[in-house]
């Protein structure tokens, strides 16, 4: 008996270990890197129609194309959701990518990227921390956090392969999600369009089509 009960508390210790561990890297981020790239242009964004539709987690679920997008960046941060959950399971991994001036000089200036739920962070001590890039607006302007959706089982794979200091190129369309289930719950999660806007609702929502390890 003594030993069966060191067996239990050994496995309750186990459970509670590995569920505190899932919690701390579903919260924050990977960590950042000090990794730079030149020359990354901006994301291109082109309009589009259609959609596509799936089930998941007892949900009728239609993705609506809004725009058709592609977007190359060094990986700032990633942040993982193990939990259980519509929005963790249709994106199981948000990305934090820059470009331009952000990418470029992400050696010299410590942005102290971070992630924390679904969010990407960054700080600064003064205004010259940031000067070689510009302001806070060209920071914003310049960085983005993505919730990517695998379109097969292929690019779920690869999406979670992506690490910070990578430099990426995803290919994809922006999309609107509406999930209903038979009980009459619903469930919605819509993409930001445009890259000057900042807080809840500015990231971008995307589901992936293809990735590229440059």
């Amino acid at each position: 008996m003594g030993k069966m009960h060191a067996i239990k508390k050994l496995l309750v210790y186990t459970i509670a270990i590995l569920i505190f561990t899932m919690s701390v890297r579903m919260l924050f981020s990977d960590g950042s890197t000090r990794r730079a790239i030149s020359g990354i242009k901006d994301p291109i964004q082109k309009e589009a129609d259609g959609g596509t539709t799936m089930e998941l987690d007892g949900y009728d679920i239609d993705i609506t194309y809004m725009y058709e997008y592609e977007i190359e960046g060094l990986v700032l941060t990633t942040n993982h959701h193990y939990w259980f959950g519509i929005d963790n399971d249709l994106s199981p991994i948000d990305v934090g990518l820059g470009w331009g001036d952000v990418a470029a000089y992400n050696n010299v200036i410590d942005f102290h990227w971070s992630q924390h739920g679904r969010f990407l962070y960054w700080k600064y001590k003064s205004y010259e921390d940031i000067a070689r890039v510009g302001d806070e607006y060209d920071v914003n302007i310049q960085s983005s956090n993505n919730h990517l959706i695998g379109s097969n089982s292929s690019i779920k794979r690869k999406i979670k392969r992506i690490h910070a200091g990578d430099h990426i190129k995803l290919k994809g369309y922006l999309v609107d999600i509406y999930g209903t289930k038979e009980d009459g719950t619903f469930f919605s999660w819509t993409s930001s369009t445009v890259r000057d806007d900042s807080g809840d609702g500015a990231c971008e929502l995307i589901y992936v089509t293809d990735v590229e390890w440059l």
